[in-house]
């Protein structure tokens, strides 16, 4: 931000729409970042080139590396968490993989939930374990053995609070000054959250993550991720990813930069969705469960009202007669796209086995206690009438 407001204590709306773009000089004096589609950047003198390339002088020299319209999401993304820095990806997978590349060497140990989205399951039980990287899953909500395991010593501590599907939460202060004790990094995914509701750095963490591509953008056609924290951390992990490629498309870039604009309306709308759904639901006679942290009944809800300025628009639910019966009333939703999405305008909603653990065997989503039968509901913002009506409809066919 310019010097002009940048002591000043900035609103997150306003964040979201001034973000980053003060920063940058806009072309022919557009009132929107522009998008630069070019690979390279020219210069008129080697020196000059020369400094740029080595960071002495602002500048681009490769999109690979960095691009103007990319530095703006990546500014806005960093002053929405409070960071002093981030860079982007391809996918919120490659910000997770590219992280974890970063940080663990062969030797290395590494503590984590079994609660985490599908993805990371996979990077934790099937792709670290070769490098002859230690992986330790723990129950998600016993802190006497998550603090006992990293006591033992380790790298990183990677936490995901709210989980992905089971919207557990995870204590990040407690965790974090266990994790510090020991010399551990700690990293958090915040996709679920957003910096609207929830910053991991000020808890403790040293390391946020998002896949862009679900509250951020909040539209569903961008695809993206983005880690903030330190300057000296964030350096490393760009300079792993430009190396390795995983880069974020200027155009995806300018679609999170307008999808932005709007992130605090949109999740304060389906912060308001979601708890009045969960709430409709935990009365519903074919409901088994709800998992919401809003809700007092949830395990976690006092952690999470102390955490989270917002409860997130993201919950779950377990119906009477388990995957046949979600097959059989989620086709009758009206007004929810049954898609392997979350996050955006419109409600969407699916099951782990075709979602977030599509990726796992049956055994695997078990072990890491996800059940059959839940359904992972993302609330959009749609009038809430029309929401619960829907889902009462829906709901008849198994009555």
């Amino acid at each position: 931000m310019s010097d002009k407001i940048s002591n000043q204590n900035i609103g997150k709306s306003t964040l979201s729409i001034w973000g980053g773009e003060q920063e940058h000089e806009l072309y022919e004096r557009s009132t929107q970042v522009p998008v630069v589609h070019s690979v390279s950047f020219a210069y008129e003198d080697i020196d000059t080139w020369h400094q740029v390339a080595l960071n002495q002088l602002p500048g681009h020299i490769y999109s690979r590396n960095t691009n103007p319209t990319v530095r703006a999401f990546e500014d806005k993304v960093k002053e929405l968490e409070g960071a002093e820095a981030a860079t982007s990806f391809a996918s919120g997978m490659a910000a997770i993989s590219n992280t974890l590349g970063t940080f663990l060497k062969p030797g290395d140990r590494i503590v984590s939930i079994k609660d985490s989205y599908g993805g990371t399951n996979v990077i934790f039980n099937e792709f670290l374990p070769p490098l002859n990287i230690d992986v330790t899953l723990c129950e998600t909500g016993d802190y006497e053995q998550i603090e006992a395991e990293v006591n033992k010593g380790c790298k990183v501590l990677y936490l995901e609070t709210p989980t992905n599907p089971t919207i557990k939460i995870t204590d990040i202060k407690r965790l974090a000054a266990v994790a510090k004790a020991v010399g551990a990094l700690v990293v958090v995914d915040n996709t679920f959250a957003t910096p609207i509701n929830q910053n991991p750095l000020a808890l403790g963490a040293d390391i946020v993550l998002h896949s862009a591509s679900k509250y951020l953008g909040g539209h569903a056609d961008a695809l993206g991720g983005v880690i903030c924290g330190s300057k000296e951390l964030v350096e490393q992990v760009y300079h792993y990813r430009e190396i390795n490629g995983a880069t974020l498309a200027p155009m995806d870039a300018y679609s999170f930069i307008r999808g932005m604009k709007t992130l605090k309306l949109r999740v304060e709308r389906q912060n308001e969705n979601a708890m009045a759904v969960a709430q409709w639901l935990e009365k519903h006679p074919m409901v088994e469960q709800v998992n919401y942290p809003g809700l007092k009944s949830h395990q976690g809800h006092e952690i999470a009202r102390q955490q989270m300025s917002g409860f997130g628009g993201m919950l779950s639910f377990s119906v009477k007669g388990g995957l046949d019966a979600i097959k059989k009333f989620l086709p009758k939703m009206q007004y929810a796209h049954m898609a392997a999405n979350l996050g955006c305008v419109e409600t969407v909603v699916g099951p782990p086995v075709t979602t977030s653990h599509v990726e796992c065997t049956d055994a695997e989503r078990a072990a890491a206690g996800i059940p059959e039968g839940l359904v992972r509901y993302s609330t959009g913002i749609e009038d809430i009438e029309d929401l619960i009506a829907d889902l009462e409809q829906a709901l008849s066919y198994l009555e």
